[in-house]
C-alpha cells in the first residue's frame, strides 16, 4: 500500500494544492462580502499561496529539485503559514500577540536555512508558523462558530477540527532530520506505521477545510436573501459539487494512472532490451575466450606437450598458446598439467602464478572444466577465467588449458550510459559501475558471516546503498526515487549485472492526466459558481419583489415616502425618540443633520416637477449610499431631509454632512445638472425634547443658507437640561 501510494504522490500534491486554492477563492469571496473583516483576506491569502506551494512541490517531484528551487518552495510555504497565523490572530483579537511576533520566527527560519539548508528551514517553519498558525486558525473558527447559527455553526466547528488535525499533520510530521523530534516523528516513520504518506492525509484535510468554508459561505449567501428555495438549492449544490469534484478527481486519477501504466510498461520493455544487450555484450567477450579455450584444449600438440612437458612439442604448444592469447585479447593464458603446475604461459600477466588468476587451479579438481570472475587486487582489474580439461587417451585428463580476460573494456564502454548500472560479486559488493561513489560499496546489506569476513577490508564501504537484495524485474525505491530494476547473472556464475531504469519521466507522462483533470475541475467549478450566482440574483429579485409587495401594504406606506422610498416623519417619531432614550441610557452621543436642496424651486420652474421629483429620488440614493447601516435617513418634507446619526457627536456629524455635501455636489442629476445642498447639524443634549432638537437643526440649516448655501453649519452645544421631576 505504501509503495502504491508513494507512486501517486504527484496526484496527491495536485489535489492537495487544488483544495487549498478552492479554500483561498472561497475565503476571498467571503472577504468581499465582509470588507470590514480583514481576517478572511488573510485566510484567502493562505489558501492561494499554500496551494501554489503544493504545486511547486509537484514541480520538484516531476522536474527534480535544486537548492535554489527548494529555497523558493520553503519561502512560499513560510509566507502562507504567516497568513494563516494572521487569520487566527485577527479573529482572536485581544487574545493574540501583536504582529511583531512574526519577526523572530521568520528570522529563525532564515538563519536555519542559511546554516543547515532548506530542508531544515522548512522543518523550522512547520514547527513554528505551521503548527501554531493552524492551531490559532482552529481556535478562531471555534470562536466564529459561536457567532453563527444553524448549519453555519456546524461547518465552522468542522473546519476548526480539520485545522486542529492539520496542525498535527503539517506542524508535527516533518521531513526526516538528525535531531529530535524530526528523527522520530517524520514522513518515513508515519508511512511505515500507517502505510499512508502524510501528504495524502494533508490533502484530505485540505479538502475538508475547503468544503467546510464553502458551506459557511453558502449559509451566509442564503441568509442575505432569506429565500427558502435558494437555501435548498445551496444544500443541493453543496452535495452535487462535492460529488462532482470527487468524480472528477477519481476519473482524473484513473486517467493519470492509466497514462503512467502505459509509460511503465514501456519502461519495462526498454529495460528488458537494455539488460539483454548489456548481458550479451559482456557474454560476447567472455564467450570468445571460452571458445578459444576449448579449441586450445582440443589441440593434439597441446595434449602431447602436457604429456611430454619438454622438447620441440612444448615450444610449439607455447606458440599455439600465444596465438590464442592474442586472438582472445587475453591477459594471460596457461597450460597446466594434471597436478595443476604451469607447463606453459603467455600474455601480459603470464608471469603471475596461475593460482592467482585461475581460481583453484592447484586443487585436485584443477583439470575439471570451470569458469568465473575474480578481482585482481594487484592490477585492480576484474578478470574472467575459463579453464578446459585437455583429454588424453581413453578420455583421461592430462592437464588443462586456461585463458584469463579482462572486462575493463566493457566498463569503459558503459561510462557514458545514461542510467545506473552495477556489476556485483556474489555477496552484493559493487565491483564495477558508472556511479563512481558506488564502486567498492555494498549494494545491499551483507549477511553477518560475510560482513565479518569483509570488515577488515579498508577499501570496502559496508554501508549498503539499497535496503534489500535487488531482484530481477522489480520496482524499488533507490536514492529517493522509484526505479525499475533488471538483474542478469553472467556466464552461469553468481556474479550479476544490474541496471536501473529511472522513471522520473513517468511523472511527466502522468502530468498530462493531471492537467486534463485540472481543466475539467475548472470548467465544473465555473459552471457551479456561475449557476450559484444566477440563483442568488434570482433569489434577490424574488426577495425584492416580495419587499415591494409589502411596501404596498398600508402599514409600510404609512411610514414610507412614496416618491423616494425613504422613511417619512411618522417613522421619525418612532426612531428618534428611541435613539434619544438610548443616548440617555448609555451616555452615547446622538446628532441630527437636516439638509435642504439649494434653489430647488428653480429646478421645478425650469425643468418641471417631474424633473424635480427625479432629482429628489436620485439625491435620496446618493445620500443613502454615503451613510452607515445604523443611520436613519428621513424625508422631512418637500426638498428637506433629516438624518439621525446614532453614536456621533457634533464634530463627527459635521464630517458626515461634509461627505454628503461633496457626494451630492459631485453627482450629475440628468437634466438638472449639478445641484448644491445646505446642512444644519445639531447634537442632542440629554433631556432635550425632540421638537427642540429638530428646531435647532432647522435654524442652523437656514443659517447655512444665509451664509451662502452649499455649506455645513453646526448648532452651538447645549448644556445638559434637567430631566423631568419624579
Amino acid at each position: 500500500m505504501a509503495a502504491f501510494l508513494n507512486d501517486q504522490l504527484d496526484f496527491i500534491f495536485f489535489f492537495y494544492g487544488l483544495a487549498f486554492l478552492l479554500l483561498g477563492a472561497t475565503s476571498w469571496a467571503i472577504s468581499r462580502r465582509r470588507p470590514d473583516e480583514l481576517s478572511w483576506k488573510m485566510l484567502a491569502a493562505f489558501g492561494l499561496i499554500h496551494g501554489v506551494g503544493e504545486w511547486l512541490d509537484l514541480g520538484a517531484l516531476i522536474l527534480g529539485d535544486r537548492p535554489t528551487y527548494a529555497a523558493v518552495r520553503i519561502g512560499v510555504m513560510t509566507a502562507s503559514f504567516v497568513f494563516l497565523a494572521e487569520f487566527g490572530r485577527l479573529q482572536l483579537g485581544g487574545l493574540a500577540p501583536r504582529r511583531w511576533v512574526y519577526l523572530p520566527v521568520i528570522g529563525l527560519v532564515v538563519v536555519t536555512g542559511h546554516l543547515a539548508g532548506p530542508t531544515e528551514a522548512g522543518i523550522a517553519s512547520r514547527y513554528t508558523l505551521g503548527l501554531f498558525g493552524s492551531l490559532a486558525a482552529s481556535w478562531a473558527l471555534v470562536r466564529l462558530a459561536e457567532r453563527l447559527s444553524g448549519t453555519g455553526r456546524f461547518h465552522a466547528r468542522t473546519a476548526a477540527l480539520a485545522f486542529a488535525l492539520y496542525a498535527l499533520a503539517a506542524g508535527v510530521i516533518v521531513p526526516e532530520a538528525p535531531f529530535w523530534p524530526a528523527n522520530v516523528a517524520n514522513y518515513a516513520v508515519f508511512t511505515s506505521l500507517t502505510g499512508i504518506p502524510i501528504q495524502l492525509i494533508r490533502g484530505l484535510l485540505a479538502c475538508w477545510v475547503a468544503l467546510s468554508v464553502w458551506a459557511i459561505w453558502g449559509q451566509q449567501l442564503a441568509s442575505e436573501v432569506s429565500s427558502h428555495s435558494f437555501a435548498a438549492y445551496l444544500r443541493r449544490q453543496f452535495l452535487w459539487a462535492s460529488g462532482i469534484m470527487l468524480a472528477i478527481l477519481l476519473l482524473g486519477w484513473l486517467l493519470t494512472e492509466r497514462l503512467g501504466d502505459v509509460y511503465r510498461r514501456n519502461v519495462e520493455i526498454e529495460a528488458a532490451v537494455d539488460i539483454d544487450l548489456l548481458a550479451s555484450r559482456l557474454a560476447g567477450e567472455i564467450d570468445v575466450a571460452g571458445a578459444l579455450t576449448k579449441v586450445l584444449a582440443a589441440s593434439p600438440i597441446v595434449r602431447e606437450a602436457l604429456e611430454q612437458a619438454e622438447g620441440q612439442v612444448l615450444a610449439q604448444a607455447n606458440e599455439i598458446l600465444a596465438v590464442h592469447v592474442e586472438a582472445g585479447r587475453a591477459q594471460a593464458g596457461y597450460l597446466l598439467n594434471e597436478g595443476g603446475a604451469t607447463v606453459a604461459s603467455a600474455g601480459p600477466l603470464a608471469h603471475r602464478p596461475a593460482s592467482e588468476l585461475v581460481g583453484g587451479a592447484h586443487d585436485d579438481g584443477a583439470v575439471e572444466p570451470s569458469a568465473g570472475f575474480l578481482f585482481d587486487a594487484a592490477t585492480n582489474m576484474i578478470v574472467h577465467f575459463t579453464r578446459q580439461p585437455v583429454l588424453g587417451g581413453e578420455g583421461r585428463a592430462v592437464g588443462a588449458a586456461a585463458l584469463v580476460v579482462s572486462i575493463e573494456g566493457f566498463a569503459g564502454d558503459l561510462t557514458g550510459l545514461n542510467r545506473p548500472y552495477f556489476f556485483v560479486d556474489p555477496h552484493g559488493v559493487v565491483m564495477m559501475s558508472n556511479v563512481s561513489e558506488a564502486v567498492n560499496r555494498t549494494l545491499w546489506p551483507l549477511n553477518p558471516a560475510t560482513l565479518a569476513e569483509r570488515a577488515s577490508l579498508a577499501a570496502l564501504d559496508l554501508e549498503p546503498i539499497a535496503s534489500a537484495e535487488m531482484e530481477d524485474a522489480a520496482w524499488v525505491n533507490f536514492g529517493g526515487s522509484r526505479d525499475y530494476v533488471r538483474r542478469r547473472f553472467i556466464a552461469g556464475t553468481d556474479w550479476s549485472l544490474i541496471i536501473l531504469k529511472p522513471t522520473r519521466q513517468i511523472f511527466a507522462t502522468r502530468f498530462v492526466g493531471i492537467v486534463i483533470t485540472l481543466l475539467t475541475a475548472i470548467v465544473a467549478l465555473m459552471y457551479l459558481l456561475g449557476k450559484e450566482r444566477w440563483m442568488h440574483e434570482a433569489a434577490q429579485r424574488e426577495t425584492q419583489s416580495k419587499l415591494q409587495g409589502l411596501a404596498r401594504d398600508m402599514s409600510i406606506k404609512a411610514i414610507t415616502d412614496p416618491l423616494t422610498g425613504l422613511y417619512n416623519r411618522l417613522r421619525l417619531k418612532d426612531v428618534l425618540p428611541r435613539e434619544m432614550a438610548r443616548a440617555d441610557r448609555t451616555g452615547s452621543a446622538l446628532s441630527v443633520v437636516m439638509f435642504d436642496i439649494d434653489r430647488f424651486k428653480r429646478i421645478n420652474d425650469s425643468f418641471g416637477h417631474a424633473t424635480g421629483d427625479k432629482v429628489l429620488v436620485a439625491l435620496s440614493r446618493v445620500a443613502a449610499g454615503s451613510l452607515r447601516a445604523t443611520d436613519h435617513l428621513v424625508r422631512w418634507g418637500g426638498e428637506e431631509f433629516l438624518v439621525v446619526l446614532p453614536d456621533a457627536n457634533a464634530a463627527e456629524a459635521r464630517i458626515v454632512a461634509e461627505k454628503l455635501r461633496q457626494a451630492i455636489a459631485n453627482h450629475r442629476f440628468d437634466e438638472a445638472g449639478r445641484i448644491t445642498v445646505s446642512f444644519g447639524v445639531a447634537q442632542y443634549a440629554p433631556g432635550e425634547v425632540m421638537a427642540d432638537l429638530i428646531a435647532r437643526a432647522d435654524r442652523t440649516l437656514y443659517q447655512a443658507k444665509a451664509n451662502g448655501r452649499n455649506r455645513v453649519e453646526v448648532a452651538p452645544t447645549v448644556l445638559n437640561l434637567p430631566g423631568p421631576e419624579v
